[in-house]
Parts: structure tokens; sequence; C-alpha cells
């Protein structure tokens, strides 16, 4: 897959921002998807991300023809049969739990004292 030249804006024309660190979950294959596609584009992740949404929060389709057919031929190598109309509709698969064990300490057998010796036994 050929990479497209990445262009750079004029120092006069970014626009500078403070970003923080996210812990957003996603689905699996639509990160493999992602990631691939902000690889193919030289791009980070995040920056992908934040163009995708700046588009859509303007009504635009944040991708070329060709970049489209990226995604789509993306989509078939990690399998991703999802579409727009999943996007409300994805839950979490929950795997079950066992357990939690004691502790060593409190599993620790107690000790138990002779037959017929208590502690008064001992005045």
């Amino acid at each position: 897959m050929p990479k497209k030249p990445k262009t750079s804006e004029p120092p006069s024309e970014r626009i500078l921002v403070e970003r923080v660190q996210t812990g957003v979950r996603l689905e699996k294959r639509l990160l493999k998807v992602l990631k691939g596609l902000a690889e193919y584009h030289d791009m980070t992740l995040g920056d992908l991300l934040e163009g995708i949404v700046l588009h859509a929060f303007d009504g635009q389709h944040p991708f070329s023809a060709e970049t489209r057919q990226r995604i789509t031929d993306l989509k078939r190598i990690y399998k991703l049969d999802l579409d727009s109309s999943a996007s409300h509709r994805l839950m979490e698969k929950v795997e079950e739990t066992k357990p939690r064990q004691k502790s060593k300490r409190l599993r620790r057998k107690v000790k138990r004292r002779p037959k017929g010796r208590t502690s008064l036994s001992l005045l």
C-alpha cells in the first residue's frame, strides 16, 4: 500500500491546543482499522480521531473516496463487519470471573492446644 505524502501546514496556520490522555474503550477490530488507517496516513491515532470528530461536528464526510476504499480493505483484513447501524447496539462481552481466593493469612490453619490444657490450667 503506497502511503500518501504527509502535508504540513505553515507555522502561521497551526493552532496550539492542550491535549489530555484518555482511557477510551473501543471495539477491538474497530481500533485495529483506525490504527491501520492512521499508520497509512503517517499520523497518530489521536490526530486521526480529532479529524474524524471535527468533520462530523461540521456535518462533513472526513474521508476521500480513496481513503474509504482503504477503510474497506482494512475492515476486510481485520474482519470488521460492523457499520453505522451497529453504533448504539454494541454491548461489551462480559467474561465470568472466578471467585477470589482468600489470602494465605486468612486460610492459615488455627493452631489448637492439646486436649486437657487450657489457659486456666497453667495457674
